[in-house]
């Protein structure tokens, strides 16, 4: 979880707008996400029509949503699950997909290949 607050501030550092990532957990919700959403479900999605800030959802994310960046973490989990999360979030993501925590490039390879997609790069933490 850390590593993925680390890529967002990078990102926003970097001169990514706010409402162009959406973080997705595949095990224990952000702490983020739980905090939006004890002001209600409502709100909750109502940020994510506005668009205008950082979104944090479980990778389970049914509603139709692409943003440039998605960040996936990958905090728990079987690995049919991490791998289902994979591919979900590389059809949510229209630019960029960084993927933190269970990097196995065998679990990821096969999720993304079943979608057409290269070999994930793993890079150095």
């Amino acid at each position: 979880m850390d590593r993925a607050d680390e890529t967002v501030d990078r990102l926003l550092d970097g001169g990514r707008e706010p409402g162009s990532v959406l973080v997705l957990t595949v095990g224990a919700a952000h702490p983020w996400q739980q905090h939006e959403l004890s002001f209600g479900e409502e709100r909750y999605w109502a940020q994510l029509a506005e668009g205008g800030d950082v979104f944090y959802a479980d990778a389970e994310l049914a509603r139709p949503v692409r943003r440039a960046v998605v960040v996936l973490v990958v905090n728990g989990g079987s690995a049919e699950r991490a791998a289902a999360a994979y591919a979900k979030a590389l059809r949510h993501a229209e630019e960029l997909l960084v993927v933190c925590g269970g990097t196995d490039p065998a679990v990821a390879g096969a999720a993304l290949a079943a979608v057409g997609a290269p070999a994930p790069r793993v890079l150095p933490a």
